[in-house]
């Protein structure tokens, strides 16, 4: 369900504030049915993140609420939407995140990064306050999870991974050798991009 909103509503986003704003206003208008259940919705940003639309994706349990991918990114797809934010309530007013939610959002993640529509944050929310993903740096733990990453693009990841350590290998070999021959710090730093600190610590390979 689409949820209206007025021009004054479709504001730039700037932080997790501005979006609990909006979100605890609708809660407390949708509160007055199905009080004692779960509302999870997502909103759609535009590139300067301003809001195209928020979308309610289901009403869950007291809970749990589902929030299957192909519901979530499908209006996201057509509008257009280059990033979303997901929020959904606790009814209890907890706000801690449960392995669900984790979970969820994990899950979503992952689906965001194939679809090009990327996932800022999830909020968790209550009439009287809020949790951010992002603020308390869950987020960030998040994406570094692969448990829903295809196992392709693990494969793709690792060779790159593979390929920045043999290259920063070669550089310290390189800069050894340098090093030995009494060039100076600043020099071997801008031949082979390592830093001043780094050559620095370097031990010389000096010749036979």
């Amino acid at each position: 369900m689409d949820i209206k909103l007025t021009e004054a509503q479709k504001i730039k986003i700037l932080n997790s504030d501005d979006i609990y704003s909006i979100m605890q206003r609708i809660l407390l208008r949708e509160d007055k049915i199905d009080q004692n259940r779960e509302h999870f919705w997502v909103i759609g940003l535009e590139n300067n993140n301003r809001i195209l639309f928020i979308e309610l994706i289901s009403l869950g349990t007291v809970n749990r609420a589902l929030a299957e991918p192909m519901e979530v990114f499908s209006l996201a797809l057509q509008k257009r939407a280059v990033k979303i934010i997901l929020c959904h309530n606790h009814p209890t007013g907890e706000l801690t995140p449960t392995e669900a939610d984790k979970d969820i959002t994990d899950r979503l993640i992952q689906v965001g990064i194939i679809v090009n529509t990327h996932v800022l944050d999830h909020l968790i929310i209550s009439t009287k306050s809020y949790l951010s993903f992002k603020d308390t740096g869950l987020m960030d733990e998040l994406l570094e999870s692969t448990q829903y990453v295809p196992s392709y693009v693990l494969e793709k990841r690792f060779k790159k991974e593979a390929s920045e350590i043999a290259k920063r290998k070669e550089k310290v070999e390189i800069a050894r050798q340098m090093k030995g021959k009494g060039m100076d710090v600043d020099t071997i730093s801008e031949i082979t991009g390592l830093t001043v600190e780094e050559v620095q610590k370097l031990r010389a390979k000096r010749g036979k």
